[in-house]
């Protein structure tokens, strides 16, 4: 069973025996997919509850192939999706059921690494962890490190802004990237940023990260390389209570304290965990926290050692530190694989990106303990706790009736507390088409209508991946007739941006 995905966006009129034959005279014979065999392994990313067919795939192996593609695009009114490697978990990636997704999995190359500047200039379909794995001769990797980091890419990752354990410490992808260079919907050529620590006019780089494929399709990427630690440790503590564990996070920030990584399990996700990944995590815990410390070998033994004093002060149960690279290894091993172990033990799940201040974590977590009663669904927690981003897995069978809607009205609650909180709705999955309608719930018709504008003046038609991230007024209108949500006019004298 999966969600009806009229969500899509709205329909375009789209000759499609004209499209194909204008695409094959621009693409070589393999790069066209057009039979319904072919086109399925496209028609959803990793939100497997929204499925749509493409009218086309195209698989550009080259800016020029994919700037001609556009361009046949925008003079045929056809609407485009670009596409990575498709690991997003918002439906960001979805087709449109009248467009072109152009997957850019063809544009894989690592152009330069350039050790002395610290950056190296890669393709967007780029794996994320093949940039770190090309930069370490040179004693560089690349911070940011979602969960995803052997499969995901590059452009996908500015796509979304992605995060990871470490971005606490070393920053989101934003953070972490120089330039950006793509393609307008009409196929111009633009660059955003560049080698320099500033660059002229306005700051629109900042803007390209976490567009989710609506304002430009990235072609190719200047990231920044950070240097590898000497040492790197893993302090592993246990508490028999979720209230104390989400207390020492945040004891641990104000002690003024920055671990490198600082990740929150709960039980349910530690009893996933265990089994499949042997991490040696404590079963009887109802929480644990991963805190890194890395640097010299000086100032990690000081770092832990503070660490340490909060994490006893907190009433931690158990505290070990890793004694060996591979043992640290090990215990992030268990955090990374959270997701592919939950999905051994239920058939489906939807996995959340709410993020709040990290004072109210407790409080989220015996919230959603609560709901769990009320929807009757399990729900594991897998928390970046340093920077308060959630991801609670909703456990549900898509195949027994209303568990699939259930599952969907609990991550809608847990996304509405998170605003409630004084938080977001997303916090590096991006938005799509799962968190679309929440989107009503954290901005004003006023902000809203800004983005719209915002998006105009790149796509005036809405054609680059129409239909998702920025809810239309109506849809607003009949979210507050039945759910509530912001008044009609900002609360402050100015919106919030």
């Amino acid at each position: 069973m999966t969600m009806d995905s009229t969500a899509a966006g709205p329909r375009f009129d789209v000759d499609r025996s004209l499209l194909v034959a204008r695409l094959r005279a621009v693409l070589p014979p393999d790069s066209l997919l057009a039979e319904e065999e072919d086109l399925r392994p496209y028609e959803c990313d990793g939100l497997t509850a929204y499925r749509q067919l493409p009218l086309l795939v195209a698989l550009p192996a080259s800016e020029a192939e994919a700037q001609a593609v556009l361009r046949v695009c925008h003079e045929l009114k056809a609407p485009v999706v670009p596409r990575g490697a498709a690991t997003g978990l918002s439906g960001g990636a979805m087709p449109h059921r009248d467009g072109v997704v152009v997957s850019l999995a063809r544009l894989k190359k690592i152009l330069r690494i350039d050790p002395l500047s610290r950056t190296a200039v890669v393709q967007p379909g780029v794996r994320n962890l093949a940039v770190s794995e090309a930069a370490a001769p040179h004693g560089l990797y690349y911070a940011p490190d979602p969960s995803s980091q052997i499969a995901c890419t590059i452009g996908g990752n500015v796509a979304e802004n992605s995060g990871g354990v470490h971005c606490l410490k070393y920053g989101l992808t934003v953070h972490n990237v120089l330039r950006v260079r793509g393609l307008t919907v009409a196929g111009e050529i633009v660059e955003f940023g560049g080698a320099a620590l500033d660059a002229p006019g306005l700051d629109l780089l900042a803007l390209m990260n976490g567009s989710e494929g609506m304002l430009a399709l990235i072609t190719e990427v200047t990231v920044r390389l950070t240097p590898k630690p000497e040492l790197a440790q893993v302090v592993l503590a246990s508490f028999d209570d979720v209230t104390k564990a989400g207390n020492a996070v945040a004891s641990i920030i104000a002690a003024g304290i920055i671990p490198a990584g600082l990740e929150m399990m709960d039980k349910k996700a530690t009893h996933a965990v265990e089994p499949y990944v042997n991490a040696g995590y404590d079963m009887n815990a109802e929480a644990i926290l991963l805190c890194e410390s890395d640097g010299t070998p000086e100032e990690v033994a000081e770092e832990i050692g503070r660490m340490r004093a909060v994490l006893e002060e907190s009433g931690a149960a158990e505290i070990r530190v890793s004694q060996s690279e591979a043992e640290r290894l090990k215990f992030w091993a268990g955090r990374k694989a959270a997701f592919p172990a939950v999905g051994r033990i239920t058939p489906d799940y939807l996995c959340m990106d709410g993020t709040i201040p990290r004072k109210n974590l407790a409080r989220m977590l015996i919230a959603i303990a609560e709901m769990e009663g009320r929807y009757g669904l399990r729900c594991a927690n897998v928390f970046h706790a340093g920077d308060g981003n959630l991801h609670p897995l909703i456990m549900y069978d898509a195949n027994q009736p209303g568990q699939l809607e259930q599952a969907t009205a609990f991550g809608a609650e847990i996304l509405e507390l998170s605003v409630a909180l004084g938080g977001t709705i997303t916090g590096e999955h991006g938005v799509g088409i799962e968190k679309i309608v929440q989107m009503c719930a954290q901005f004003t018709p006023q902000e809203l209508d800004a983005f719209h504008r915002l998006k105009q003046a790149f796509d005036p038609d809405a054609r680059l991946n129409p239909g998702k991230a920025i809810p239309t007024a109506a849809r607003c209108r009949e979210y507050r007739q039945t759910r509530g949500g912001f008044p009609d006019t900002p609360a402050a004298d100015a919106p919030r941006f």
